[in-house]
């Protein structure tokens, strides 16, 4: 036997018949994740899972979820945004509902990142709403 090397990864063949396979193979959470990730670079934003805390970013994805909690008695609008990569807490303080803020719609959110319990929050975004056709 030889002392030579292994990569860690074999070199995959990258023809069209391999992204079939892979697509196939692939899980339906996998498929988002990726078209999310395609989304986030097309339209020139941050990936989630590269902000920093303290650094203003332009982010986009998919809200996942949206709940009502209040924090310190004052209502605020959470809602789990997810960019294929790593999800993002947005937060709206003073507010109970937000028209079209709401489980699978598609967002642009631009701010300033803070961390709180180990997770990323956007405090007061501004927002854009990607169209309902668009998606």
């Amino acid at each position: 036997m030889s002392a030579v090397p292994r990569s860690e990864k074999a070199e995959r063949p990258s023809g069209r018949f391999r992204r079939m396979l892979d697509r196939l193979s692939s899980s339906q959470q996998d498929l988002e994740s990726e078209e999310l990730q395609e989304d986030s670079q097309a339209s020139g934003c941050t990936r989630i899972s590269e902000c920093n805390d303290r650094q203003i970013v332009k982010v986009t994805g998919t809200l996942r979820t949206v709940t009502l909690r209040p924090r310190a008695g004052v209502p605020a609008l959470e809602a789990e945004l997810f960019d294929g990569t790593a999800p993002l807490d947005v937060v709206w303080l003073g507010r109970r509902s937000i028209v079209g803020i709401e489980p699978g719609r598609k967002m642009i959110a631009s701010g300033r990142i803070a961390m709180s319990h180990g997770r990323r929050v956007l405090f007061n975004p501004k927002y854009e709403l990607r169209p309902l056709g668009k998606e």
